[in-house]
């Protein structure tokens, strides 16, 4: 199973696209999910409160299996930018409603996937990818922290 995000090419001629984030799910992607996972409990302990029930240990199934979902909501999302609010419709009410995830951590999580992309990818990540990246997680947060509303 691979994943690829689509955004709009940045300094580009019209609508073209190019991929800005484009891998394979191989052992690299649970590497970046389980970093990611890693960075965002280390760095806001916080969040650690939503993932009491699970074990959230380096390399565990419960991290493993929580980062590929976010992995496929980002990249199901990106294949039609226009139509997140409907893509995401469950995972806000999951969140919304039954986890009661505070949304500012909505934001938390974006930027550790921002820093475990640029951290893992190095050149591949370049201002351009990162610039499309940070704007496109930026309106996936705001699509997820919408029922909050």
């Amino acid at each position: 199973m691979g994943f690829m995000v689509y955004l709009p090419k940045v300094g580009g001629n019209g609508g073209n696209n190019r991929p800005v984030v484009s891998h394979k799910y191989n052992a690299d992607l649970q590497t970046y999910t389980l970093s990611l996972y890693h960075r965002m409990m280390t760095t806001f302990p916080g969040t650690k409160t939503y993932f009491a029930h699970l074990d959230i240990r380096p390399r565990s199934p419960h991290l493993r299996s929580h980062g590929k979902k976010i992995v496929l909501a980002i990249a199901e999302c990106s294949k039609d930018i226009s139509s997140m609010m409907v893509t995401l419709a469950p995972l806000q009410t999951l969140h919304a409603y039954k986890l009661r995830i505070d949304p500012c951590n909505f934001k938390l999580l974006c930027h550790c996937i921002l820093v475990t992309l640029a951290a893992h990818m190095g050149d591949e990540f370049d201002p351009v990818a990162h610039a499309a990246m940070d704007k496109y997680l930026s309106a996936f947060a705001a699509v997820l922290a919408e029922k909050y509303r």
